[in-house]
């Protein structure tokens, strides 16, 4: 059975989750509490109900219209994506890439992926994708490959402060 802090771990993330505009996993995030609510025992339901933890009210973030579960799917099956993006300067550019995971900072969200034209790791906000399609290609990576790839990348590029 889940301690209490394992408890208001879960709603505590899941609040988050639930704040953040990607309807998918905004719905699945309550879902899962209510899941949790339904299965413990009664001495532990306040801690769901009323838990001593919350995430701070924010403004409501814009709504993107990126498909974010067809680019969780992409990832989990290793398949490339084409982009058209727009980079801060208002420059569109298209790029092929292979996605190794969807980040999400406070105030916007990431794709993680190595680009093939600048043969590199890059982040894209998903803010700035005009639109992507999920290509019927494969990154031809052993499961998992391209993540390790990109640790150990960061390891090597980004410092820490």
């Amino acid at each position: 059975m889940l301690t209490p802090d394992e408890i208001e771990a879960v709603v505590l993330g899941a609040q988050w989750v639930a704040g953040h505009p990607d309807k998918v996993l905004s719905n699945a995030a309550r879902d899962v509490v209510a899941k949790i609510a339904t299965v413990v025992p009664e001495n532990l339901r306040p801690y769901i109900i009323e838990p001593s933890v919350g995430v701070k009210p924010g403004t409501e973030e814009p709504e993107e219209s990126t498909d974010t579960a067809s680019l969780r799917s992409a990832i989990r099956n290793g398949l490339k994506l084409r982009l058209r993006c727009r980079s801060e300067a208002g420059k569109e550019t298209d790029r092929t890439v292979w996605p190794v995971i969807l980040g999400y900072a406070e105030t916007s969200r990431l794709l993680v992926a190595w680009c093939e034209l600048r043969q590199s790791f890059r982040h894209f906000r998903t803010g700035r994708v005009i639109d992507f399609e999920v290509l019927d290609e494969t990154n031809g990576l052993r499961p998992g490959e391209l993540r390790r790839r990109w640790q150990r990348w960061r390891e090597e590029n980004v410092r820490n402060p």
